[in-house]
């Protein structure tokens, strides 16, 4: 099942005050960059002052994977946002963002940069399960925090060996699972061909996959990867419609979900359920396609879609619309990128305003301690609970179909964790 296991309140309020006095220390620091006094002693303050909190934050600004870059600009926009209605407990955030291009080993390059150089509080969302496991080690050495990860390795979660580090969005094993409930209800004979990514995000969710539907009449009958260097998935595309399978799971990354997508629609020979992954759910990912060829898409989400007219009366969409007309004029707001990148920083901010001490061992305890913590931009139903045996975050999904110029919530949404039990290695 484990893949990877080898790799190891409304924004605009001001925030409770991430004071010492929770902690009751001096808020001073030492030459070490330690708290002064009182409980919080000894405790790391490096990047946070009573005024600012520096984080930094490492995206595929370019490379293959580039789409999600603007991610970023969906957490920018919020901090600035933030930034002019009083800071986050009356600090400012300074956030710095690095390009890795999807690779690895820059990945590494721009973490020691963002901690030696910049000096960064923690080092905020490393995107792409490749990236964030090249850094991991590194961040739990140096005890900095690197909390809410994009990216839905089931390892963040299950670890034990790297405090520092947690996942935010629904772990890939928890997706797989509603996908297979899915077909289980409503296709309990499915056949199933699957395109995945080479890596530990491909292998992750397929194999979380295939254990959910074992024992049913949902079998998984053709795979294909693909690597993410590969120029294209055609030739995948051509082998797995040969299975005539009548489902189609496309576990991909942005660039290769447009790819599948096109291909299934130019084959009208073949005419599966396609099943999307949710990291390529975006209207950034559809839109190339065609929205006429994309009809009866089925995927699962946790957040709200902008795009989606059920929410356009919803404060936090109508906030969050606004803000990226002012502070990200470039970006898309429709864009469920954006909305992504929105949603996890105001998460952020609701573990900041939970720290007992302003420090980085503050932030790293409030991550894991986090008590059914509501966020707008979620859907309703769906909050933040993690505990000392729980580090999933977010776990409850809910299904959407592509209809029309856009998704379409149907069902309910599912706590994975209380519908298949808790996820261990």
């Amino acid at each position: 099942m484990r893949n990877i296991t080898a790799l190891r309140a409304a924004a605009a309020a001001t925030a409770a005050l991430l004071t010492a006095t929770a902690c009751s220390t001096q808020r001073g620091q030492d030459d070490q960059g330690t708290v002064a006094g009182g409980t919080c002693k000894g405790q790391q303050t490096t990047g946070i002052t009573d005024k600012t909190i520096k984080l930094g934050g490492i995206y595929p600004l370019s490379g293959p994977a580039s789409a999600y870059g603007t991610i970023s600009k969906g957490v920018a926009a919020y901090f600035k946002y933030v930034n002019d209605h009083g800071g986050i407990g009356g600090r400012k955030v300074d956030f710095v963002v690095r390009d890795d291009g999807y690779q690895p080993p820059k990945a590494v390059e721009e973490a020691r940069r963002l901690v030696e150089r910049e000096k960064v509080f923690a080092v905020f969302q490393t995107l792409g399960t490749p990236s964030t496991a090249a850094v991991w080690d590194y961040l739990n050495q140096q005890k900095v925090p690197q909390p809410f990860v994009a990216t839905g390795a089931s390892v963040w979660g299950t670890d034990t060996k790297h405090p520092w580090t947690i996942g935010w969005q629904p772990n890939y094993v928890a997706e797989a699972r509603m996908y297979a409930k899915y077909l289980k209800d409503e296709k309990p004979k499915a056949k199933v061909a699957v395109l995945y990514q080479n890596d530990d995000f491909g292998k992750d969710l397929l194999g979380g996959f295939k254990k959910a539907v074992a024992g049913s009449g949902v079998k998984v009958i053709a795979e294909e990867s693909y690597e993410v260097t590969d120029p294209s998935v055609s030739a995948q595309m051509t082998s797995l419609a040969r299975s005539k399978a009548d489902v189609l799971l496309d576990v991909t990354t942005p660039k290769f979900g447009s790819q599948a997508l096109a291909a299934d629609a130019k084959n009208t020979q073949w005419n599966p359920v396609h099943i999307v992954n949710n990291v390529s759910s975006s209207a950034a990912v559809l839109k190339p396609v065609g929205f006429k060829n994309v009809q009866g898409v089925v995927s699962a989400t946790y957040f709200k879609d902008p795009a989606d007219p059920r929410w356009a009366q919803d404060p936090e969409v109508k906030t969050y619309q606004d803000a990226m007309h002012e502070y990200a004029p470039d970006a898309d707001p429709a864009n469920q990128f954006n909305a992504y990148g929105w949603a996890v920083a105001s998460s952020l901010h609701k573990a900041l305003d939970a720290m007992k001490c302003p420090t980085r061992e503050g932030l790293r305890d409030a991550v894991r301690n986090l008590r059914d913590v509501k966020v707008g931009m979620l859907l309703p139903g769906v909050t933040l609970s993690t505990g000392p045996d729980d580090a999933f975050p977010i776990e409850t999904l809910q299904l959407m179909r592509f209809k029309g110029e856009r998704w379409q919530l149907f069902g309910k949404p599912v706590d994975t964790r209380k519908e298949f039990g808790p996820l261990t290695d």
